[in-house]
């Protein structure tokens, strides 16, 4: 209704048609300014089990030298590298969408773990940690007294 309404103003400038580029160029945006693809910071998958924390994040082609692993207190910090490909001589990329450089990724975790109890492994590109609760902040259940 209010398109009609300013076309037939005749005045030329319609004010849907401004917010619409302006949606489309705030998308494009942020679709360029992606954190992740901008940094080279893996993806993480997040899992909160009955006494652990279980992380997963997707490191292909990273030694496990080059990664750093660091809790405390409720934060989990993951560090690390992404060595560039060499390339030979009269070679040049056709495509290149993964990134080299260091990154670092901090989570905020949903409750305290035991950092001295906190395990890794590394298996085909996958980082899983696995970060269990800490005793003092494992629910405990209260025995009410009757008389």
């Amino acid at each position: 209704m209010f398109r009609q309404d300013f076309r037939r103003l005749g005045r030329g400038w319609d004010p849907f048609r401004e917010v619409e580029t302006l949606r489309r160029e705030m998308n494009r945006l942020f679709t360029q300014a992606d954190p992740r693809s901008a940094q080279g910071s893996p993806a993480l998958n997040i899992w909160v089990q009955d006494q652990n924390v279980l992380v997963t994040a997707e490191l292909p082609g990273i030694d496990v030298q080059d990664i750093d692993i660091s809790v405390i207190g409720e934060t989990l910090t993951l560090k690390g590298e992404r060595k560039a490909d060499v390339l030979k001589e009269g070679e040049s990329y056709h495509r290149r969408e993964r990134g080299s450089g260091s990154f670092a990724r901090t989570v905020k975790l949903p409750f305290r773990v035991e950092a001295d109890k906190v395990t890794a492994k590394y298996e085909r590109g996958i980082l899983q940690i696995t970060l269990p609760r800490a005793e003092e902040d494992k629910p405990k259940k209260i025995q009410i007294k009757s008389k």
